[in-house]
């Protein structure tokens, strides 16, 4: 059973009369009931006050009787109501406050909680946990379970610093003392009371726009602490202000900040409440069969040089099917755009993020796949399935670790014969350097990377043309190894010939990573 003891009297009566609100008094004395803090507004008040009655002779603990805590899986359209803690313009009803010398109690209006702006006020009532409910039901979410989040004003931070400075003072008088990390975190207060248990994620934004500036003395105290960044609208984040408050001096901070912080006008507002679902990860395995599609968007200085993409291709329907914000194309390595993958093709997998939909069946992902492929004759897909974001690690691993097959069409500038090619098939593991090729240095580190050609096939075609089939490591820039790229690769196909060699063609036969399963 939850409670207060004999050292929580001088909180409770010190809060209550700066005008903290019932919650926030709660998580000052450290108590850490869930079910307490899910109690309406009036009946917390009230038993505050007969803690405060009762004569210390008589009792020096007084307990909070508490109900039941309800079933964590609440259904929260259904939610009863609570009593209303305001009335019908929108102020605060009147409660008595707490008279220092007696502990008497005078009718006078509560404002707006100090510390928390009202979030642990109106902002746990059924009435916002409908408004909660009618956006997850707006939003056309496919879930079973979701994650509920707050994000609140970076003041919040100080105004409980000064909360905090305040209490400790007042038990410093009595021999006692108050850590700032035993006090009860409000994030965890609220989601206490709200205590939903829908990988789905609901987030409420709060903002008060009265009190945005009382974090800006500290950027002149702890300068260092704030810092432009490129994907933030103010420097004023929580955790900016959280890491200023535990530098600054208490006298410092004393000097600029009211303590007991000041009570607002206003309630806090929720500027926005988000509805984002876990992403969903899709894996499989694609055959180009283009000369002149490239594998993602191909732009160059900002403009795009063709109409299409693999990912696009494939991505575009899924997009429509999960009904998802955006998504992240990833694969086993990448061929270029005049490059074909055959034979079982090549694993891939993307993120869709926030999807609306997430429950697919097999038949369902069978015809989604048939979907893809009836759509182009670019590309076909195999093996569409669901996956875990632990299950793409096994893809991402095959990249230098497995082999690769290659089929490319070589012209010789001087006149060849089927045995002045023989002997390239009697070399085995053939230990290449390689030095970043020219085309991809503007996007590449220059380096100079050790590549093994594993077994090597010839086919004679006619006196200057033959195709080779390689099996080498992943990774193996092969046009270079053909032409040498200005002896950037060695050794190169034309210096094991002893003559100018180029590739004409260019196939991927294999990609020897076994993932994800077939179906």
């Amino acid at each position: 059973m939850p409670s207060l003891t004999e050292k929580d009297r001088p909180i409770v009566q010190l809060l209550l009369n700066t005008g903290t609100c019932p919650r926030c008094i709660l998580r000052f004395c450290c108590v850490g009931s869930q079910t307490l803090y899910r109690r309406p507004h009036k009946d917390l008040m009230k038993d505050l006050k007969e803690f405060l009655k009762n004569n210390k002779e008589k009792e020096d603990t007084v307990c909070l009787e508490v109900v039941d805590p309800p079933c964590k899986r609440i259904r929260l359209e259904h939610a009863e109501e609570e009593p209303d803690d305001l009335n019908h313009n929108g102020a605060l009803q009147q409660i008595p406050s707490v008279n220092d010398e007696n502990t008497a109690m005078e009718t006078s209006a509560v404002k707006v909680c100090n510390v928390c702006l009202g979030i642990l006020q109106e902002f746990c009532k059924a009435d916002f946990v409908k408004k909660v409910c009618q956006k997850i039901n707006s939003a056309n979410y496919q879930f079973t379970s979701f994650v509920f989040s707050v994000s609140l004003p970076p003041q919040l931070s100080v105004r409980e610093h000064a909360a905090w400075l305040l209490v400790k003072q007042e038990m410093g008088k009595l021999g006692l003392s108050l850590a700032k990390d035993d006090i009860v975190q409000l994030k965890e207060a609220y989601k206490w009371i709200i205590h939903p248990q829908f990988l789905f994620e609901v987030s409420v934004v709060f903002a008060h726009p009265e009190t945005e500036e009382e974090c800006h003395f500290l950027a002149t105290a702890c300068p260092d602490c704030f810092k432009p960044a490129k994907n933030k609208q103010s420097v004023f984040t929580r955790m900016a202000v959280i890491k200023a408050l535990e530098k600054i001096k208490e006298e410092d901070f004393l000097k600029h900040f009211p303590c007991p912080p000041s009570s607002p006008k206003n309630l806090c507002v929720a500027l926005e409440i988000q509805c984002n679902n876990g992403a969903v990860f899709v894996a499989g395995r694609y055959n180009k069969y283009s000369r002149n599609l490239p594998q993602t968007p191909w732009i160059i200085d900002g403009e795009r040089k063709l109409e299409s993409s693999v990912e696009e291709l494939i991505s575009e329907h899924l997009m429509a099917e999960f009904k998802a914000d955006s998504f992240n194309f990833s694969s086993s390595g990448r061929e270029d755009v005049d490059v074909r993958t055959l034979g079982n093709g090549r694993p891939f997998a993307i993120e869709l993020v926030n999807p609306r939909r997430i429950h697919f069946t097999a038949e369902e992902m069978k015809g989604l796949q048939q979907t893809i492929n009836n759509s182009s004759d670019k590309i076909q897909v195999r093996d569409l399935q669901l996956v875990t974001r632990e299950a793409i690690g096994r893809m991402k691993e095959g990249e230098e670790e497995k082999t690769k097959t290659y089929s490319a069409l070589i012209w010789t500038d001087k006149a060849i014969q089927k045995e002045d090619i023989a002997f390239l098939d009697d070399i085995k593991e053939l230990k290449l350097d390689q030095k970043t090729p020219l085309r991809v240095l503007h996007r590449r580190p220059l380096a100079v990377r050790c590549r093994i050609i594993h077994t090597m096939k010839s086919e004679y075609i006619d006196e200057h043309h033959f195709r080779l089939h390689l099996k080498t490591q992943a990774g193996t820039y092969i046009k270079e190894f053909v032409h040498g790229d200005f002896g950037r690769t060695k050794p190169n196909i034309g210096s094991l010939l002893n003559r100018t060699a180029d590739i004409l063609e260019l196939d991927v036969e294999s990609v020897d990573v076994d993932w994800p399963p077939a179906l």
